[in-house]
């Protein structure tokens, strides 16, 4: 169990602008960064980090937080699974409280936990393996230096070697007390009847890790080494309950700190490529190793860049083929580049035979738009055959129909025009042909389904025909003084009392005296339990505002802290326009004086509702209650009456003013 000595180092230690940067392509924005929700398909901003506060705030799914919480919605991490990789990647020593887990606690452990669990020992034995061993030294680290791999690269990207004995892994595993359900459920190994000991998945090949964004261990690529045996070049992982290959890149989590730095993707095809550029000082690149791109690839990209430059060899038969991988990116909204190396090379052979900044500079300058690499490919064996050449044209115009955006359509459909000296008009008719044609072999995406919204914090359980105009009015009120407490609750107020005499007063004492002169009965259970622990924190000589609570593990409280410290407006950037409207804050005496009032006067009508229906049970039955809850109502409405004299709000400028003594 991680100490509190350690979580708190943690956390005053990372920072969520650096966390969230690594998944999502932030852009500053006044004194925040703002990027694309990682969360929810959207073509607008909508996630908002503030590093200052420390947290973040998803507006097109609600969700928001720490950098931790952030860890634990993007990687499906447990919370000790986020805390220990925020404290990897600052270097933080893990200090452990040391209890003995029980039996029960050890069998809680879910079954990806486990499944992460037995990659991750696989992954140490086939390194292990490939250094320590004589059998991995002479078969898998001579090929790798055959390759011209350095010993540093070879360890940056976990490369290992699994050994000719056919169970040599499951044997190991099995002896560390891992089941066979286990083992046969990951993929590593297979136990037919006829070997009940196991088989291991593989076997004499050098081992490629595939890790997830964040650097777990998902699945392996395996590359046999043998000429004349008749098997698979490459074999992969199966598909698993952590491992599904269209929804990873190889490596990814090695590159996206250069991709999110460079503000480009070079994407190539394999394990070796990925690597060799890297050696080469070029970090930016990955590959859609064994399957062809997917949509979640590209999503993928899409976090960190909107810029994929794509690496092919230049002798590649299925050229014609990535006519696919092209329309899917257009269709998601990348900017897209194409580079063929020369005959014989792929980006593994270009890039040992050349230097760092000759490689850069050759796919820079080489790179062209899909338009010219289409038009290269495709009329390459057109002559002067105008039905050929009217279909490559055809063919070029459909990836156009895939650009979402329509500015940059019409640009490329001018570029298209005068490259082949057409005109315009023709072009966008065949356009629209090529729409049409889209949207029937397409259907499902005719019509996009409109998206629930995101659910909020239910305050008060109450279905929709009992709801009541009263309750919500001293509902909105209490968030409010709520939010006030979270956002300003240690900003000293200067008051006056009934003699005039000055003094001073915290936001959060003043707001908590109110609602304890009311004897206030809290409506939104999430607000009780905030409000404990204020009182709590008082008791301790403590003032316990909202960065007390962003730490919490609770979703309900953490949500309505960020809620208050990031309102919707922090999605605007007011002043990129020369407009400056007034902050919530500016004016946090009077804002809290007046909703402090405007909540006590909402309470009453609450009150004053709840008392008549109470009324109508007593009119025949019981007069004596009947005239007391009467009387009650009387002297409520009197109070009501006089709190409407002293409240003046002014929605413009969202202060109280001009205030009746």
């Amino acid at each position: 169990m991680i100490s509190k000595q350690t979580i708190d180092k943690i956390f005053s230690t990372i920072r969520v602008e650096e966390i969230v940067g690594e998944y999502v392509q932030l852009k500053r924005a006044g004194s925040n960064f703002k990027g694309l929700s990682p969360f929810h398909d959207e073509k607008t901003p909508s996630l908002v980090v503030s590093a200052s506060k420390q947290i973040w705030k998803d507006f097109s799914t609600g969700k928001g937080g720490t950098a931790i919480s952030f860890l634990m919605e993007i990687e499906n991490f447990t919370y000790p699974e986020a805390l220990r990789h925020a404290a990897k990647k600052y270097g933080i020593e893990i200090e452990e409280d040391k209890k003995d887990f029980s039996e029960e606690a050890k069998m809680a452990q879910s079954e990806r936990d486990k499944l992460y669990k037995i990659h991750e020992v696989a992954n140490d034995f086939f390194q292990n393996f490939l250094w320590e061993v004589e059998e991995g030294k002479a078969v898998g680290l001579s090929y790798f230096k055959e390759r011209e791999l350095r010993d540093d690269i070879i360890k940056k990207f976990q490369l290992g070697y699994s050994p000719e004995k056919k169970n040599a892994f499951t044997e190991y595993a099995l002896e560390k007390g891992y089941s066979k359900d286990l083992l046969e459920k990951s993929g590593l190994s297979i136990f037919p009847e006829n070997s009940p000991g196991g088989i291991d998945r593989f076997r004499e090949r050098v081992m490629f890790p595939i890790h997830s964004f964040s650097g777990r261990v998902l699945g392996f690529g395996a590359r046999i080494l043998k000429n004349n045996v008749k098997t698979a070049k490459y074999l992969n992982s199966p598909e698993t309950e952590i491992y599904h290959k269209s929804n990873v890149l190889y490596g990814l989590n090695q590159s996206k700190q250069a991709i999110s730095r460079k503000n480009v993707c070079l994407l190539v095809e394999g394990y070796m490529d990925v690597i060799s550029l890297h050696m080469s000082g070029i970090e930016n690149v990955v590959a859609s190793s064994g399957t062809s791109l997917t949509t979640e690839q590209i999503k993928l990209i899409k976090r960190l860049t909107e810029n994929v430059t794509i690496l092919f060899d230049g002798d590649n038969a299925g050229i014609k083929a990535s006519f696919r991988s092209i329309d899917m990116l257009l269709t998601e909204g990348m900017n897209i580049r194409v580079l063929l190396f020369p005959d014989g090379d792929d980006p593994d052979s270009f890039a040992r035979k050349h230097p760092q900044e000759y490689v850069e500079k050759f796919i820079e300058n080489e790179a062209m738009d899909f338009i010219d690499f289409k038009a290269e490919i495709l009329l390459k064996e057109v002559g002067d055959d105008p039905i050929k050449k009217a279909e490559a044209i055809r063919d070029i115009v459909k990836s156009v129909s895939f650009v979402q955006n329509a500015l940059k359509r019409e640009i490329y459909l001018k570029q298209v025009s005068s490259k082949f000296g057409l005109s315009e008009q023709s072009l966008f008719n065949e356009l629209n042909v090529q729409k049409q044609i889209t949207q029937q072999n397409q259907p499902h995406h005719a019509q996009p389904q409109k998206e629930a919204p995101p659910a909020k914090m239910e305050v008060v359980p109450l279905d929709e025909e009992k709801s009541d105009p009263f309750l919500f009015e001293v509902l909105f009120m209490e968030n409010k003084l709520i939010d006030h407490m979270l956002m300003f609750g240690d900003i000293v107020l200067k008051r006056r009392n009934e003699k005039e005499e000055e003094y001073q007063i915290t936001v959060i004492e003043e707001i908590l005296y109110h609602f304890d002169e009311e004897e206030y009965r809290f409506l939104a259970k999430g607000n009780e339990v905030i409000i404990e622990h204020v009182k709590e924190g008082i008791r301790n000589e403590e003032l316990r505002s909202g960065n007390f609570f962003i730490t919490f593990m609770d979703e309900e409280i953490t949500t309505k802290v960020v809620d208050a410290l990031l309102p919707v407006n922090e999605l605007e950037n007011w002043a990129s326009r020369n407009i400056f409207p007034p902050n919530y804050g500016d004016k946090i005496a009077d804002q809290v004086r007046g909703d402090v009032l405007l909540h006590k006067y909402r309470y009453i009508d609450y009150l004053i509702a709840q008392t008549a229906k109470d009324l109508e049970q007593f009119r025949d039955s019981d007069q004596t209650k009947y005239f007391e809850l009467l009387q009650k109502i009387m002297l409520m409405k009197q109070a009501s009456i006089r709190l409407s004299e002293m409240i003046e709000y002014s929605p413009i400028k969202g202060i109280y003013v001009n205030r009746k003594k």
